[in-house]
């Protein structure tokens, strides 16, 4: 029983999304994603999966993604990316794993999950970028709400954080969910969203006290990140 986690699978069995923008690494990327999982995850383990998960639109186009991730290896506890536009309040979504038979598939949305000893947490995040739309202090201020409930809903657990946002890169720092995660005494935060190129911008290393790992698919080849058992 161990603990992996991966981001940015992005996948396209239906929207037929090219992913080959961001590289040759990302040919055949379905297959591969396919093959790193089977070798690394057994039927016992949990998998987070940090966002941007599927091209779908909606809940038609999604199926086929999530028949694609129910039939890998493992339970899955799926987080909200920015482009996962299919994403519905966290009733709606359940109900849609139900009705589908999407047995190892789980939502974290506003809660924290339990595992072992310790608690996932975790929510989209947001970016800083120097642009207009990442000065939106609305949508920062609720998302760092919604790490707080997740957090909070962790109790005394050991908190394990997910986001899909980088809350650090080489050049910045988000510091509201920074100082966020430090209030709650988070030493492990792992996030995506950087791919290709874009992951020379990634941080992963310490920083205020802090260990934090980008999980991107492609920066991972396409294999979940061992976390622990």
């Amino acid at each position: 029983m161990a603990l992996f986690t991966i981001g940015d699978l992005h996948l396209s069995l239906s929207a037929a999304k090219p992913m080959d923008v961001f590289g040759p690494r990302w040919e055949n990327y379905t297959e591969k994603i396919k093959a790193g999982w089977e070798n690394t995850v057994g039927e016992n383990d949990t998998v987070l999966v940090a966002g941007d998960i599927s091209w779908a639109m909606n809940a038609e186009e999604l199926k086929p993604d999530f028949d694609f991730i129910e039939a890998l290896p493992g339970k899955k506890i799926l987080l909200k990316g920015n482009h996962d536009y299919w994403w519905n309040t966290k009733r709606k979504m359940d109900l849609y794993l139900q009705e589908n038979h999407f047995d190892t598939l789980q939502i974290l949305h506003n809660q924290a999950i339990p595992y072992g000893d310790v608690a996932l947490c975790g929510s989209r995040g947001w970016f800083f970028e120097d642009t207009p739309e990442a000065q939106d202090e609305k949508v920062l201020a609720r998302e760092v709400g919604r790490i707080r409930m997740s957090l909070e809903a962790a109790g005394d657990r050991e908190k394990i954080v997910f986001l899909h946002y980088p809350p650090v890169t080489t050049g910045n720092a988000c510091a509201p969910i920074v100082e966020l995660l430090q209030q709650y005494g988070v030493q492990k935060c792992y996030y995506g969203h950087l791919h290709g190129a874009a992951a020379r911008f990634a941080f992963e290393g310490e920083y205020q006290g802090i260990d934090f790992r980008l999980i991107s698919a492609d920066h991972l080849a396409f294999t979940p990140l061992f976390i622990c058992k």
